[in-house]
């Protein structure tokens, strides 16, 4: 019975979040995508305590997106080139 009772909770739960998130008048996806990516890129999940982690994670980040569109470039100079 209260495994039911768990089951249920987590339906509700469910239910809620996606009722929240598509919600007209609730932030768009853009927002929340690029909120989503601020908050990967300047540590937002690095434990606060540790000053060194964020500065580290937040320079990894950053130079990982640095490279990922620098390959995106090459990727699509490569392509127009044709040949």
């Amino acid at each position: 019975m209260a495994e039911r009772r768990d089951d249920e909770k987590e339906s509700r739960r469910i239910l809620e979040r996606v009722a929240r998130e598509t919600t007209p008048g609730g932030a768009s996806f853009i927002a929340r995508t690029a909120r989503g990516a601020r908050d990967h890129v300047t540590a937002a999940d690095a434990d606060r305590s540790d000053p060194i982690e964020v500065w580290g994670t937040r320079i990894g980040r950053t130079l990982g997106l640095i490279v990922a569109i620098g390959l995106l470039a090459w990727l699509v100079y490569v392509a127009t080139q044709g040949g």
